[in-house]
């Protein structure tokens, strides 16, 4: 009953809310049928054991103002040039031509869009340089680092930048068509729902190092702490976090993400957990895939926040949102308004598509995705 009030506190003090007009967040999941090699993260410390969770659990006091009812940040800073309706001028039906790439792909490529943006921005920044491939002045790219083995959408951007290429040479960016493609799955995934504009200007970058993806993308297995350090290293607050976690509610994930989930000693609720060890049970000994969200796993929707609340959640990362007095909020005012969650998920898209963007001064307009044009420019 505690929990019921609290959540309606926050609520009332929010009034109604309404969807902006106008992208998943982390993820470790694909849906790729050849599965990458299982990831080999650094060695860390065992996980902190909590405390058993009441069901439902109580709540903290909710604090004053609540969470969500702060003003959005400033999607960007002034400097990084970024706006809405960049390419109007400069070539028009730019995001359009995108967006149509987008529709295309089947829910599996969207959700991997949804998560190339997300691994793109926390490396490097949002420049695309998650799209650069190997060459013999760089063999190891982004795209090589461990848990960018199983990305995938990379047709679906190198598509649409070749159209854009043929209609405006050297205009739009691939850093700008991931950020449009990340909106546009969120588009089409939530059914409409989650609509919102992208603002742009970014550049493409030149540094892609496999050696930083690990250091920099949060793991399956990190604690609420940890979350949170990884994100506001980025820019990224507590509600950012929360809000884009709910992309773990599309797409799917190998095995080998969530291997300590389904011990005996795991709090994942144990008919999920039987379910999974006999999924991830392979005679192989092949890397099987399994849905993120068991109910709507092509939909992009706030079904994730009742399965943290149910403990019917792959990774310890999701389940860490339960064992958070800062979180527990959160997730319990995302799972009970659908709109509230929408309009913070793409807040949190905008926010995220202004970390460490790249000018002029330190970028450039890539002719192809995956090269940088040192050495194919005349």
């Amino acid at each position: 009953m505690a929990a019921k009030l609290a959540v309606l506190t926050v609520l009332a003090l929010l009034g109604s809310v309404s969807c902006q007009s106008g992208y998943g967040g982390y993820g470790y999941g694909d849906g790729n049928p050849t599965p990458p090699p299982p990831p080999t993260y650094p060695p860390t410390p065992s996980p902190p054991t909590y405390p058993p969770t009441p069901s439902p659990p109580t709540y903290p006091p909710t604090p004053s103002p609540p969470p969500y009812s702060s003003p959005p940040p400033t999607p960007s800073p002034p400097a990084a040039g970024l706006r809405v309706g960049y390419y109007d001028g400069k070539c028009p039906g730019a995001e359009g031509v995108v967006r149509e790439a987008v529709r295309g792909a089947n829910a599996s490529i969207k959700a991997g869009l949804v998560r190339m943006f997300f691994h793109d921005c926390f490396v490097e920044g949002c420049d695309a340089s998650v799209l650069l491939k190997p060459t013999d002045a760089n063999r190891q790219p982004e795209m090589l680092g461990i848990p960018n083995l199983s990305l995938r959408g990379f047709e679906v951007i190198d598509a649409a930048k070749a159209k854009l290429e043929a209609e405006c040479p050297g205009v739009v960016s691939c850093a700008d068509i991931v950020a449009f493609a990340g909106r546009d799955a969120s588009y089409f995934l939530s059914g409409s729902a989650i609509s919102f504009a992208m603002p742009a200007g970014r550049y493409d970058g030149n540094v892609s190092l496999a050696s930083k993806t690990l250091p920099n993308l949060p793991p399956p297995f990190a604690d609420v702490p940890r979350l949170k350090a990884m994100f506001a290293a980025k820019g990224l607050d507590t509600v950012d976090m929360v809000a884009l976690s709910g992309a773990h509610s599309i797409g799917s994930s190998h095995c080998s993400s969530f291997p300590d989930r389904l011990s005996n000693t795991s709090d994942m609720d144990r008919t999920l957990a039987a379910k999974l060890k006999a999924n991830c049970t392979s005679p192989t000994g092949s890397d099987n895939l399994v849905a993120q969200d068991y109910k709507t796993p092509d939909q992009l929707d706030n079904e994730y926040y009742m399965n943290v609340i149910n403990r019917k959640v792959l990774f310890a990362s999701d389940a860490a949102l339960l064992k958070s007095n800062e979180t527990i909020p959160l997730v319990y005012a995302a799972a009970i308004s659908p709109k509230l969650w929408q309009r913070k998920f793409g807040e949190a898209m905008v926010k995220m598509g202004a970390v460490e963007v790249k000018t002029a001064a330190n970028g450039e307009i890539r002719k192809v995705c995956g090269f940088i044009n040192n050495p194919y420019s005349g």
